[in-house]
């Protein structure tokens, strides 16, 4: 049986060119039914945290009329990183990639955005700030995971015209989008429902940044935990991508965006505009208001809310959405 050669999307700037991906071994990594209801559901949530990926193999990226060599690493995942000799379109566009088993070649489309031309940048958390996941309890986030199916699964009210303004915030242009990325502690085991979700919803089109490939059910029970300084390492790396951005993050209180946000707030004192953090529980948290205003003293413009309403009044008071 063959290997399946996972691709996600990339993103480039006008000097490098970044696509990743996984390979995996047979029947491991199948394309799951996110429909499927209760248990059959779970069985599918489950299966994502078995798979077994291959390291080592030999991956090869089409790039500029040439076959460009690379291997996985232990865990399966592989990265190419490209320096640039003329400058890609703006926009999104494919890139392919592929694998030999037997020799016969296993070749897969990608996608990848150079975002158009602009001032604005977004970097948004998933779980919590606009996928309802109940991070704070763990055994309910867990139950949802399993048992409730991308149709029953819940986005708060009003994200989706907050996310909407902001793509297109500051462009006359509404079909060119702003840089957007979805940074999680989710693994990249739940990268293709996280598309299919984003996609039902009519979030924007992200570049998404998860966390390293989970292959048991141990790992499944401390999905989305854990230690967080990948998403530091992850945003503080787009934001020396893309240098010339001026960037909106967002997240929720539910566990260490506000921190997070406050560190980056403090190494790149004048690239963040603004900080939204959602309230999950019942009553703000004050190591969180500590934080908002504290970057509030930094001159960013923070806005700690429990409705999207109230974000997107805060978002056109502050003229960053009409």
């Amino acid at each position: 049986m063959k290997p399946i050669l996972r691709l996600y999307r990339g993103y480039a700037n006008d000097q490098e060119f970044i696509v990743f991906g996984h390979v995996f071994r047979p029947n491991t990594a199948n394309e799951y039914e996110f429909e499927k209801k209760r248990f059959k559901n779970a069985q599918s949530i489950l299966k994502m945290f078995l798979v077994k990926t291959i390291p080592n193999t030999e991956v090869f990226l089409e790039h500029n009329g040439q076959k460009i060599r690379t291997k996985t690493l232990a865990d399966g995942y592989f990265k190419f990183c490209i320096p640039l000799k003329e400058e890609l379109a703006f926009g999104w566009a494919d890139y392919y990639v592929s694998i030999n088993h037997n020799g016969e070649e296993i070749r897969e489309k990608g996608t990848y955005v150079r975002p158009h031309e602009g001032t604005l940048g977004f970097i948004s958390d998933i779980d919590d700030t606009f996928l309802v996941s109940h991070t704070r309890n763990i055994f309910k986030k867990i139950y949802i995971l399993l048992f409730k199916n991308i149709n029953s699964r819940k986005i708060f009210e009003n994200v989706v015209p907050h996310y909407q303004a902001l793509s297109t915030a500051g462009r006359n242009n509404k079909d060119e989008q702003n840089a957007f990325f979805y940074v999680s502690s989710s693994e990249w085991n739940l990268y293709n429902f996280i598309v299919k979700f984003t996609t039902r919803h009519n979030l924007p089109r992200a570049v998404l940044l998860l966390k390293d490939i989970k292959t048991s059910l141990m790992d499944f029970l401390v999905t989305g935990r854990g230690n967080h300084n990948h998403k530091f390492d992850k945003i503080k790396h787009i934001l020396e991508f893309y240098p010339h951005l001026q960037y909106t993050l967002l997240g929720d209180d539910s566990q260490h965006d506000p921190f997070l946000y406050e560190n980056i707030c403090k190494i790149f004192p004048v690239t963040v505009k603004a900080v939204y953090i959602r309230q999950t529980g019942q009553n703000k948290k004050q190591k969180a208001e500590e934080a908002v205003k504290n970057m509030e003293s930094m001159g960013v413009a923070a806005c700690y809310f429990k409705d999207s309403s109230d974000a997107i009044d805060h978002s056109r008071r502050i003229g960053l959405i009409k």
